[in-house]
């Protein structure tokens, strides 16, 4: 948003601002974010909006107006952590380590069982935040049972959706539609900060992030994390991918495969309980949604 410097001074960007929240809040949007410059942000605030988190090198402020609305995030994740069984708690006293992963799955393969494997094995307790943003090929609800149904068998798992404030459309649109790399990295910073407050808050040690040899959204969002996790305490660890046939293991080889009419195929990249999941009668309308999009690449 910007207003002409002809008419800098006479409230039109209030007026526009207003307008805006009033348009979403009759459509049934009640929580709203937005990203402003920092020397923007004191206006915004006027405005009713507050902020989350900046990036000072990149020039960015992440706001949203409801002002206890991350705090009341970070409330709600400890309230599940405490709730939680952790069958791992006898490890934890030994390592120290508080694990965390932040996945999509879409959908679930062995490479992210692997992940998973490798996480827990480090740490005597892992927080796995699950990507609950619905715009992926694969729904919420199937990804989100896909995971659980996946990692059940290992212990000392806490399983969170991971909302508004990790790789969503609000923190992290690129992630989910083209952008410049500016754009990506911009964002990537604003998601990673956000997470240090959130691994504040549940004792986190350590972040363990997949290698990504292809796509280039998820390049950037790791290399963002190598250096701004570290730097508040948090050790990051990318982990070589898992391997079939010689090949690194990807969702996105998964949903070529399914869009080809390979089914198959996929039998050796994915849980029992994944391939048992798409080959039966429930995955026929995830299976077509597949089959008739035209690009099922992450980039």
């Amino acid at each position: 948003m910007a207003v002409s410097s002809d008419h800098q001074g006479e409230s039109l960007m209030n007026a526009i601002v207003s307008h805006l929240v009033e348009v979403q809040y009759s459509r049934g949007n009640y929580h709203l974010f937005l990203y402003t410059k920092c020397d923007s942000a004191r206006f915004f605030g006027n405005l009713g909006f507050y902020e989350i988190t900046r990036v000072p090198e990149e020039n960015i402020v992440f706001m949203e107006n409801k002002r206890t609305g991350f705090q009341d995030y970070l409330a709600a994740l400890q309230r599940e952590t405490q709730q939680a069984e952790i069958h791992g708690q006898a490890a934890l006293n030994q390592s120290g380590r508080v694990g965390a992963i932040v996945m999509n799955a879409n959908p679930f393969t062995l490479g992210h069982r692997y992940l998973v494997e490798q996480a827990r094995a480090a740490c005597g307790v892992l927080h796995l935040f699950m990507v609950s943003e619905d715009v992926s090929l694969v729904p919420f609800s199937v990804r989100k049972k896909l995971m659980m149904e996946g990692t059940k068998d290992i212990p000392g798992i806490v399983y969170h959706e991971a909302g508004s404030y990790i790789i969503s459309s609000a923190t992290f649109p690129a992630y989910f539609q083209k952008g410049d790399n500016a754009v990506i990295r911009s964002q990537a910073g604003i998601d990673a900060n956000i997470f240090t407050q959130i691994a504040a808050a549940l004792g986190i040690t350590d972040r363990f992030v997949g290698d990504e040899p292809t796509s280039v959204v998820t390049g950037i969002y790791n290399e963002i994390l190598s250096t701004a996790l570290p730097e508040a305490g948090v050790a990051c660890h990318i982990i070589p991918r898992k391997e079939a046939d010689g090949k690194a293991i990807s969702a996105s080889t998964v949903r070529s495969c399914i869009h080809d009419g390979r089914l198959e195929d996929i039998r050796v990249l994915v849980p029992e309980t994944t391939y048992r999941y798409f080959t039966s009668p429930e995955a026929a309308p995830v299976i077509g949604r597949i089959q008739a999009a035209e690009e099922v690449v992450h980039y």
